[in-house]
């Protein structure tokens, strides 16, 4: 029958929800890892990693199980959540992609602020203190602390940034076209005709 036919979509929609959940899986295992070994100390960034994780393990879960039942009601409201997550990363892979340096500077300044243990995991990484100065007074777990031989981590964070937002922003745009693909595969298996079904019983 070809590609274009009914078994086809049925196995690339399954292909394609069996990756998804592969990533979502992967997900919530590096978010644990990471807080089991202590490399993230912040409970809201491993908290938002899984969250997202088990979310994308649901919403996988649902495609695959209207794919193999071709069930008509499970498809539509995962077209529909495929369509609203494409939304959404699609906008912040394209904010992340055109970002100017000056906005970035401004966005990391905040979070630097706004988080205590992002603080600490930053400064035990790159072995820096304070975010555009180092203050004797304050406490910090960098190890060159000791010495007084810190600088400032405003400058190395803002050396990785950029390349992580292009980073992150190429990736969301691929997978925001895997969404496409997903919404295109599902409306089109929608409306094909099982053929070892009842032809009386397609609407």
């Amino acid at each position: 029958m070809g590609c274009a036919g009914f078994t086809c979509s049925k196995h690339s929609l399954c292909a394609l929800n069996i990756l998804n959940v592969m990533v979502s899986l992967l997900m919530i295992g590096i978010a644990a890892w990471g807080k089991w070994f202590g490399l993230v100390s912040s409970f809201q960034v491993v908290g938002g990693i899984i969250g997202v994780g088990v979310f994308l393990f649901f919403v996988a879960l649902a495609g695959l199980i209207g794919a193999m039942k071709h069930h008509q009601v499970l498809l539509f409201f995962y077209m529909i959540i495929l369509f609203m997550v494409f939304i959404v990363q699609f906008s912040v892979s394209s904010a992340c992609l055109a970002i100017n340096r000056e906005q970035q500077d401004h966005l990391l300044e905040v979070g630097w602020n706004n988080s205590q243990s992002t603080q600490r995991d930053v400064e035990r990484s790159l072995n820096c203190c304070g975010f555009k100065q180092v203050n004797p007074n304050t406490t910090c777990d960098a190890a060159c602390f000791p010495n007084h031989s810190c600088f400032p981590c405003a400058g190395m964070i803002q050396e990785h940034a950029g390349g992580v937002l292009r980073f992150v922003g190429g990736i969301g745009l691929f997978f925001s076209f895997t969404e496409i693909l997903g919404m295109w595969l599902t409306y089109r298996y929608r409306n094909q005709k099982d053929p070892r079904a009842n032809p009386s019983a397609f609407l």
